[in-house]
């Protein structure tokens, strides 16, 4: 007798085995969360070098595109070099040596003309800040003088909080002196990780540049290896719509904070406002982060400004104000245009959950990945939605009470107060009683 074999039974051996996997999987994240964060964490560790590579060589595409585009291939062309496989190589290696010198002497000249004036401001803080706390006291002392009510109320929160703070101090932070200690040093010591990581991530990212293509070929490979044709082409169209979002927001929310950072620097500068460079710097950097990036780094900018001088302080919150509203109405929205297609409250969750989630990192990138994930919850809304041959505008749903069977759209009416029919009547019967 011969043996048949069923697909039937392979199916059912596949799905019992993936259920009772999954089942595990379920059980040891919620029981040994710890364990598999810290597995996890040991893992991208060990992996930051690699994950570091693919994030520079993601970031110098653009401009390693556009240099072979624009400027190497049409040297090649003009010299009737024959585009054979092995020249297309020669050219793609020049290219990279090309955007690599560009970027670092873009670097030098950027970090050679900004460290020095950061580190001299650095250095004129820490050796004057004595004179600039004696110039806020008796700033402070002036302005309570003349408020004999503010005074008041300054001396009493003393009393009532000075105790507390002394309290804290003597139970939480000099027996801890010796933790905090240990913390130090191991930032400093992963601040050097970090640093290593990046050298050995650059060295990556140029073997990731040079066979940029050949990784897409692979991915692409493996899509319509694992899809049919249509979920693939629909997998590869997301991937490239994730991709320009992404490409499109980091890169110009980069080119709008160097530019913020420019115009801060020359507007600080004729104000006459201290430490103009490192305020300046301080904007730049932090106005990457969305919403909340003028915030971050105003306020402790602000506050420097505020020991020096606390006119300039004044002047120095009107200008940023008025430098982010520019930034948000006119420069932003031009240089980025309709990058992500959130809403205001939702580039305020995107930042708060990625934030919360991933720190300041999470900040930056969160705008973007929320931006794909509501991309496609709209896209697959939508796409259920003509099915049923309705409509996927906005606009029928934000008055629509009922769609009837026609697959007309019924206005919702809120329905009529009964009070009025009883007034009425009641007034009925006044005037019945009146005539008799």
């Amino acid at each position: 007798m011969k043996f048949r074999f069923d697909k039937k039974y392979l199916y059912w051996g596949i799905t019992a085995f993936l259920v009772i996997a999954a089942s595990i999987l379920f059980y040891y994240v919620l029981f040994h969360r710890s364990s598999l964060y810290s597995g996890i964490s040991t893992l991208v560790s060990i992996s930051m070098p690699i994950i570091d590579g693919f994030v520079l060589a993601y970031l110098m595409t653009p401009i390693l595109n556009k240099i072979e585009k624009r400027l190497i291939k049409p040297l090649y062309i003009k010299a009737k070099v024959p585009l054979t496989p092995k020249n297309k190589r020669r050219m793609r290696g020049l290219s990279i040596l090309v955007t690599i010198v560009l970027i670092l002497i873009v670097l030098y000249e950027f970090f050679g003309l900004i460290i020095p004036e950061v580190v001299r401001s650095i250095q004129s803080i820490i050796f004057q800040f004595p004179i600039y706390v004696n110039n806020l006291s008796n700033w402070a002392m002036g302005l309570m003088k003349n408020n004999p009510d503010l005074e008041e109320v300054v001396n009493s929160l003393i009393d009532q909080y000075s105790s507390k703070i002394l309290d804290y101090v003597n139970s939480n932070v000099l027996p801890n002196i010796q933790g905090l200690l240990k913390t130090l040093s191991s930032s400093v010591i992963g601040v050097l990780k970090a640093m290593w990581n990046f050298v050995i991530g650059f060295i990556i990212s140029i073997y990731v540049l040079g066979s940029k293509e050949k990784f897409a070929g692979q991915a692409k490979k493996i899509v319509y290896a694992v899809f049919d044709r249509k979920p693939g082409n629909e997998v590869v169209a997301n991937f490239r719509f994730i991709h320009s979002t992404f490409i499109g927001f980091i890169g110009g929310k980069i080119v709008d904070s160097i530019i913020i950072g420019v115009i801060c620097f020359i507007c600080t500068t004729i104000i006459g406002t201290p430490y103009a460079i490192l305020v300046s710097v301080i904007i730049g950097v932090t106005n990457v982060i969305p919403f909340f990036g003028p915030w971050i780094g105003g306020i402790p900018s602000a506050l420097l400004v505020l020991m020096v001088d606390p006119m300039h302080a004044l002047y120095f919150v009107i200008l940023i104000m008025i430098i982010q509203q520019f930034d948000g109405n006119i420069l932003g929205p031009k240089i980025l245009g309709d990058s992500t297609g959130l809403s205001g409250f939702w580039v305020i969750f995107a930042i708060t959950i990625f934030g919360g989630l991933f720190g300041v990192l999470g900040m930056v990138v969160g705008v973007p990945i929320f931006a794909v994930f509501y991309a496609g919850v709209k896209a697959s809304v939508n796409r259920n939605l003509a099915k049923k041959n309705l409509p996927t505008e906005l606009g029928p749903y934000m008055t629509v009470g009922q769609i009837d069977e026609s697959m007309g759209f019924t206005e919702y009416v809120p329905p009529v107060k009964k009070k009025k029919k009883k007034v009425e009547s009641s007034s009925n019967e006044v005037s019945d009683s009146e005539s008799k």
